[in-house]
Formats: C-alpha cells, sequence, structure tokens
C-alpha cells in the first residue's frame, strides 16, 4: 500500500513507515481493499484524509475517535464526520448540542462535514482508520491500534500546547502516552446517545480548548 500522506507527516513518521509492524498492517489492509467479497470504509484515497487536511505542523488540537462509521455513504476518514449531504450520525448531534450549550454556535444539524476544523488544524483522528461494511471494529487489533498509538506520542514529545479531546473510556486509554505536563487533555464521556448524559454533555470541552489555545499564542478555533 502505497502511503499517500501529507508530506510533514511523513517526514514525522518515517521510521515508522520502515517498521515490520507497518508492513504487516499494509499488507493486511491492501488485502482486505482488494477482496471482491468485501467493502471497505472509507474509500482509499480517504484513508489518510485527517493526516492530508491537518498537516503534522499546523495541529492544535487533537479529537479522537475508534473506527470509522460501517455505514454506506458515512466515512471519509476523519473521525465523527460525515460528508455533506450525509445525514450526521447521533453523536456527532450531539457534539453539535454541546457546541450550542457551551459556545452558542448554532451548527447546520443537516451538515456532518467536519473539514472545516480540519483545516484550521484540529486532527480527527480515528484510532483505526478502516472498517468492513456493516461491521464495526472489524478493522480492530491489525495493527491501527499500534500506528495512531506512535502518532499520539509523535505530538505529545514533539509539541507543546496541544489539546487533546478524549471521548469515552476506549479513547481516555489510548491518551495514557501524552505527556500532561506540556498539553492540555480533556476527558468527557463519549458523546453517544448511550453515553451523552453521563459526562459528555456539559463538559464544555469547547470553550475550555479555546481559552487554553489563547493562553498559549495559538489560533482558536472557530466551531
Amino acid at each position: 500500500m502505497k502511503v499517500n500522506i501529507e508530506s510533514s507527516w511523513k517526514r514525522a513518521l518515517k521510521g515508522y513507515f520502515s517498521t515490520p509492524n507497518f508492513a504487516n498492517l499494509t499488507d493486511f489492509v491492501r488485502s482486505e481493499y482488494q477482496d471482491p467479497k468485501k467493502t471497505i470504509y472509507p474509500q482509499p484515497r480517504d484513508l489518510f484524509n485527517a493526516f492530508n487536511q491537518t498537516p503534522f505542523d499546523q495541529v492544535s488540537v487533537v479529537i479522537l475517535g475508534q473506527d470509522p462509521y460501517h455505514n454506506p455513504g458515512q466515512a471519509h476518514g476523519l473521525c465523527f464526520s460525515v460528508r455533506g449531504g450525509v445525514t450526521p450520525p447521533p453523536s456527532l448531534k450531539n457534539v453539535y448540542k454541546e457546541i450550542a450549550a457551551d459556545i452558542g454556535i448554532q451548527k447546520d444539524t443537516a451538515n456532518g462535514d467536519l473539514t472545516d476544523w480540519a483545516s484550521q488544524g484540529v486532527l480527527l483522528l480515528n484510532a483505526v482508520l478502516s472498517v468492513e461494511k456493516n461491521k464495526p471494529a472489524s478493522h480492530a487489533g491489525r495493527g491501527w491500534e499500534d500506528f495512531t498509538d506512535k502518532v499520539i506520542k509523535k505530538l505529545s514529545d514533539e509539541k507543546e500546547h496541544l489539546v487533546f479531546m478524549l471521548w469515552g473510556n476506549y479513547a481516555k486509554k489510548k491518551g495514557e502516552v501524552i505527556d500532561r505536563s506540556k498539553h492540555l487533555v480533556l476527558e468527557a464521556a463519549h458523546p453517544s446517545p448511550f453515553s451523552a448524559n453521563n459526562g459528555f454533555l456539559g463538559c464544555r470541552h469547547f470553550s475550555k480548548a479555546n481559552a487554553y489555545l489563547k493562553e498559549h499564542g495559538k489560533e482558536q478555533i472557530d466551531w
């Protein structure tokens, strides 16, 4: 699998791309895309969309998801995001609800495309970057987690004053590699309808993120 990834990420991760772990991962993902009996999301061109939309040099916020949406037309390589014209899933609707309550911005609930966030420096990173149609977590445990652990560690080690938003226990565990002495780590329940009322709604992560960025002389995000 050719790694079609933005140049600053290619530099940051070049050591990892030559490892046996990544070779095994690419072999698996390539075989899944080539299997005529399977449909894999996102489209191959969108596999590294989060990295291509948000260069390593421009990351200021990281939102961590689990794996891509597994229904047709949804996944396009940015966690929680769907392309324009696709109905926002329930978790994203709760994200929009929290933004409205926190900072008073009323999002268009018919539009779930978060590319504008990505272009402002919000890395919308799933822990697993591919999935089989209608089979959630079908590509978990095949090497993506190791890759995205390296991504998070690289950001933590080489940058300062990033904001990490970790929603749900899976994301919180994934964030254990983050150096909290030099970054802001915001944790809450997952925005899923099953858990949003257990601490996601009311978490005020969006205003907290912007306050931290402003304090450290960084551009705030237009949520």
